[in-house]
């Protein structure tokens, strides 16, 4: 329990701090709300005897003028205070949202390849949206509710120690018999935010396959995973809230019968002449406002519940760390080196939330590379050749660092891809592949990545340079043309050329082209060659593809089968050997023996 309230401190510190003005004025709503709320019923108490007792008609229209007055006002302070509360709420769990998204964006690949978009996407707008009155009210509207019930009993109080009393040991009843119920929910909130995740997690996955599912005749098998996974989130939330249920039906038959007891005592004493009629009308009254604050307390202790699991879920997120730590040293300007030095590499399992390592297995995972030693010099290209599952993809994730080596090193510059920062890494190489990923945004935000800082000019200087403002020119509305989602309405080789602009923007030092051109048409294909000779000048390249016309253009060779290497030398010498395995390639068609 002490760990909950630390987690709840510390996001309530964290979210809330730079919102200290709405909170301080959400505060004072809500608080002058309450304070109306225990004077107004001291006015019906005094019109009532006043009224009674033969009052001057003018007081008695003061008084409910008065009390009219105080009504409306307190309905204004509500509405003022439900809007800045959403304020909070809104800006609170969107700055949440950002960071777990940053969060995530940082970890493993492994980790990501553990789990699908749908689930992580459950857990930063799920999870963090059951939080969103827990940053706006929860404590306020808690501390405001209990402030409530202390200033009705007190005002009871005052008017007959009995009554006063018999309702604050009601009211304690009601709050810890709220509390216990509270405790047993909350697993059960826990597990069904879980199977949400999974519910939408299979979602995105049928949702980005339909085409495949289609083609298969694979729709009623998928509809039936679709029932499974909604059938098994049915039973969990109607669990959660079946039991959840515990927390408002409790006060509820409590309330019930601490009412009835309340009505009887203030008959008697009304009877017995120690209390007048608008006495008893204001404990009538003071009764049923009690209400209230013990509703709204079992409201927020409801939210409480999911609030509980969707933190701790979050926390599980936020648990988990990248195994990868930055170096500092800058890598050097201009055109990158780049050397392998005996690398192993195995892909291990991915860590399970909550856990900041990948778990050991029973077996060692098999090497997908084993002792892989090569070297490119400033400004060369290196053609990689091998079948698919050789470990060519792989040597581009050690790159990027998108993984560590097992064994070894791999240096950029000279230097140690784990003695310099993953964001200047990535930024000093650039990668051009088949499928290119497209936004639904303008021309301009996918080529600069939604960069507003690179202006139009810079953007039309580089397609100037590629040869490719005419395409620019052909557009709708230019570098404003909105894509379709997925890049829908552009060409295979279109598409290309957008990758190859954004290459070009962030004037990398090293440029990776993974099979860029195996899908293109020979025309789509021509109009590329112009831009792949314009992006390779002064840079070193590594050109992975299948094509003999890609391939050819690099200075050296490097070829893999099964992680390690076959062969690796300048092309011009392997071409003239006809004992090597790139002219053995070159002679029986490279396209259907690197199938």
């Amino acid at each position: 329990m002490k760990s909950a309230l630390y987690q709840y401190q510390a996001l309530l510190n964290t979210y809330l701090q730079r919102q200290r003005s709405r909170v301080a004025l959400l505060a004072v709503l809500l608080l002058s709300g309450i304070a109306l709320q225990v004077a107004n019923p001291q006015l019906l108490r005094y019109f009532i005897d006043s009224a009674q007792s033969g009052g001057a008609e003018g007081q008695l229209i003061l008084a409910a003028l008065l009390f009219m007055g105080m009504a409306i006002l307190g309905q204004v302070l509500t509405v003022a205070a439900t809007y800045v509360s959403e304020n909070v709420g809104w800006t609170a769990t969107n700055q949440l949202r950002a960071d777990l998204a940053l969060h995530v964006l940082k970890l493993d690949l492994a980790f990501h390849k553990a789990r699908t978009p749908g689930e992580l996407i459950e857990r930063i707008d799920g999870d963090v949206t059951a939080l969103a009155n827990f940053f706006s009210q929860f404590v306020i509207q808690v501390f405001g509710s209990m402030l409530l019930l202390v200033g009705i009993l007190a005002a009871m109080m005052l008017e007959n120690w009995q009554i006063g009393l018999m309702m604050s040991m009601f009211a304690l009843v009601v709050v810890g018999a709220v509390v216990w119920a509270q405790r047993i929910a909350i697993p059960y909130w826990k597990l069904a935010r879980q199977t949400s995740a999974e519910l939408f997690g299979f979602i995105e996955e049928r949702l980005s396959g339909t085409e495949d599912i289609r083609s298969s005749g694979a729709v009623a098998y998928t509809l039936g995973r679709l029932a499974g996974y909604s059938h098994t989130r049915l039973r969990a939330e109607r669990r959660a809230s079946l039991i959840g249920s515990a927390t408002w039906s409790t006060p509820i038959v409590l309330f019930a019968i601490g009412t009835a007891a309340g009505y009887v005592l203030a008959k008697a004493l009304f009877d017995s002449g120690q209390i007048s009629l608008g006495t008893a009308y204001l404990v009538f009254f003071y009764t049923q406002l009690m209400y209230q604050p013990i509703h709204q307390l079992t409201r927020q202790i409801e939210d409480l519940q999911r609030a509980t699991a969707g933190i701790a879920r979050i926390q599980e997120l936020y648990a988990t760390h990248s195994s990868f730590v930055d170096g500092r040293t800058p890598l050097p300007p201009g055109a990158l080196s780049v050397a392998f030095e005996r690398v192993q590499f195995a892909y291990e399992d991915a860590p399970t939330l909550g856990e900041s390592q990948p778990l050991p297995g029973t077996d060692t995972p098999d090497l997908v590379l084993d002792d892989v030693s090569f070297t490119i010099a400033p400004g060369r290209t290196l053609g990689v050749l091998g079948r698919t599952g050789s470990g060519k993809t792989t040597l581009t994730r050690l790159l990027f660092r998108l993984y560590d080596v097992s064994a070894g090193a791999v240096r950029l510059g000279g230097v140690d891809l784990r003695d310099t920062t993953r964001s200047e890494l990535r930024q000093r190489i650039g990668m051009v592949t088949q499928e290119v990923q497209l936004f639904h945004a303008s021309v301009r935000d996918n080529l600069t990545f939604f960069d507003a800082t690179i202006p139009d000019a810079a953007i039309e200087r580089v397609l100037g340079d590629l040869g490719l403002l005419p395409w620019l020119r052909n557009l709708p509305e230019g570098l404003n043309t909105l894509l379709a989602p997925g890049g829908g309405g552009l060409s295979a080789g279109e598409a290309q050329i957008l990758a190859f602009t954004r290459v070009f923007l962030r004037e990398p030092g090293l440029v990776i082209l993974d099979e860029a051109s195996s899908r293109l048409d020979p025309a789509s294909e021509a109009m590329i060659e112009h831009a792949v000779d314009r992006l390779l000048q002064g840079r070193t390249g590594i050109i992975i593809a299948h094509r003999l016309a890609t391939v050819l253009r690099a200075d050296d060779i490097l070829i893999l089968e099964h992680g390690h290497i076959r062969e690796y030398g300048p092309r011009a010498q392997l071409m003239n050997d006809p004992n090597s395995r790139f002219a053995e390639l070159l002679r029986v068609g490279m396209d259907e023996v690197l199938a």
